[in-house]
Parts: structure tokens; C-alpha cells; sequence
């Protein structure tokens, strides 16, 4: 896979924001301040490595004080920034969101992670913000979970409209492992993750079963010598309300769009 370039994206968002050059801030005297950031409410920090990169940008000097992944209390210090006033002020509104947005993610996924057994990973999706899926998936991550496939090239994934399009589950399976070792197949029903199993699949979605659903096509799969075979997947539905009845259907994947799709950001501030 390509490497990201993250200073480049954190570039693009602060010109984003900056457009012609921030004029409110050009009003303001030359003058050098030291500011904190610091969180409303108890959170999983992250961003902060790539706000500090942003005030960087800048010439401005950050430190960490709450590292990615650290717990934070409400009015705690997440990182202290010095440097130019203008210059703060500037960066301030582009390295919040970003913080704010990965703090919420992470927080967010580490409550999900504490109801599921830990042999089971919880995974993110492509449901993510244009533009922001390196960052939501690097959150989903510090938050205990796991990425997933970040781009359409890294793995085969055969999903209901690729089936629909072509001629059947089962030629598409015969096409992917001619040029791929490793593939996921999406299926509705028990017939088709015995289908997927038989075939060779690496990882079979179970999409929107129900836990008993899951049972059941799980003890399907043992009876026929397939479940250690392959790795199962729930997905669909899944929320803080019902991911522990999924942890215990025995699945090895809980995959949750809303991680990065409905994000509910925590609040931070920076304060002069």
C-alpha cells in the first residue's frame, strides 16, 4: 500500500481553512503567548500527535502532555502550545476539529471494546468522512480497535451488488482466488457462508443475522468441519446496546460503521 502523507493532508486542511490568509488575526500585535488545550469531558485522547503537527506547521512549539491513547478528565491538560499569538490562533480551530473529531472515535470505540470478549476485534469500516479515513481508522485504532481495509486495494471483499452484478457467489469466488490468496465474501444466509466456507474464503460477513442467526450458522460450520476454517464477521445493526450479545455469539470480528460515521465529537478547548 502507499504510504500517507500526513504533514501533507494537515497542510491541506489548515490552507482549507486559512484561504487567502486569516485577516483577524493579522489585526493582533506581534506577541508570544503560551496556551493550553484542554478537554471538557473524560475521553481516550487522539489527534494529539497530529495537532501538535499542525500548530508545528506553523513554527509554533507544542508539547503533549496526554498522549494518544491516554485517558483524560474533564478540564485536564491534552497539550500546551507557545509561539507566536497570530499564528496560534490561526492553526487553533483546524487542530480542535481534528482532535476533537479522533478523540470521539477513540472514545468511542474503547467503550465498545470493553463489551466484547477480548478474543473477538472490533473493526472499522469504509464509512468514514472523505478526505478524513486515514485519521478516523488511526482513531479507531488507538481506541482498541482495528482498521480494517483502509482502500478498495488491499483485499477482495464480494458484497450483495458485486453478486447482484455478476453471475453468482460462487463464480466470483472462483475469480477471486485465481489472482487472490486472500478474500471476504458478505453473505445473508447459512447456505451461503457454508457456500463461502467451502470455497475457501478467508473471512465470511455475516450481514445483519441476528445473535441466534450466528449460533446457528456457526454450529452449521462445526458440523461440517468448517468453522476453524475461516474467520466470521457480524456486522449490521451493531451498537453499544447489543455488541455484547454479538460478543458472545463465538464470532472473531464485530465490524461497526457508526464508529466513524456518527461520530459524537468530545469537547476540547484551547484556552489563552
Amino acid at each position: 500500500m502507499l504510504s500517507f502523507n500526513s504533514k501533507k493532508q494537515l497542510s491541506q486542511f489548515l490552507a482549507e481553512d486559512i484561504g487567502k490568509g486569516d485577516i483577524t488575526s493579522a489585526l493582533l500585535p506581534k506577541k508570544k503567548i503560551t496556551v493550553r488545550i484542554i478537554s471538557r469531558e473524560s475521553a481516550i485522547v487522539g489527534g494529539a500527535a497530529h495537532a501538535r503537527q499542525i500548530f508545528k506547521i506553523k513554527g509554533c512549539n507544542a508539547r503533549i502532555l496526554k498522549k494518544d491513547g491516554s485517558k483524560v478528565r474533564p478540564n485536564e491538560t491534552i497539550m500546551t502550545i507557545s509561539g507566536d499569538a497570530g499564528k496560534i490562533l490561526t492553526c487553533e480551530r483546524t487542530a480542535l476539529n481534528l482532535l476533537t473529531r479522533m478523540s470521539g472515535i477513540a472514545t468511542q470505540t474503547n467503550e465498545l471494546v470493553k463489551k466484547i470478549p477480548k478474543k473477538t476485534k472490533l473493526y472499522a469500516t469504509r464509512k468514514t468522512a472523505p478526505g478524513l479515513r486515514y485519521f478516523d481508522k488511526e482513531a479507531v485504532e488507538i481506541g482498541g480497535g482495528k482498521k480494517h481495509r483502509l482502500r478498495l486495494d488491499e483485499m477482495v471483499m464480494i458484497k450483495d451488488n458485486h453478486i447482484a452484478v455478476g453471475s453468482s457467489l460462487e463464480s466470483l469466488i472462483k475469480k477471486a482466488k485465481k489472482k487472490h490468496r486472500k478474500f471476504e465474501v458478505e453473505v445473508e444466509n447459512t447456505p451461503d457462508a457454508v457456500l463461502a466456507a467451502k470455497e475457501g474464503a478467508t473471512i465470511i460477513m455475516l450481514d445483519n443475522f441476528t445473535p441466534n442467526q450466528i449460533r446457528k450458522t456457526i454450529a452449521v460450520l462445526k458440523n461440517q468441519k468448517l468453522r476453524k476454517k475461516v474467520l466470521l464477521e457480524a456486522s449490521g445493526g451493531i451498537n453499544s446496546k447489543n455488541i455484547s450479545k454479538y460478543g458472545q455469539t463465538g464470532v472473531d470480528i464485530i465490524s461497526v460503521g457508526s464508529i466513524t460515521n456518527s461520530v459524537k465529537g468530545i469537547d476540547v478547548s484551547l484556552e489563552i
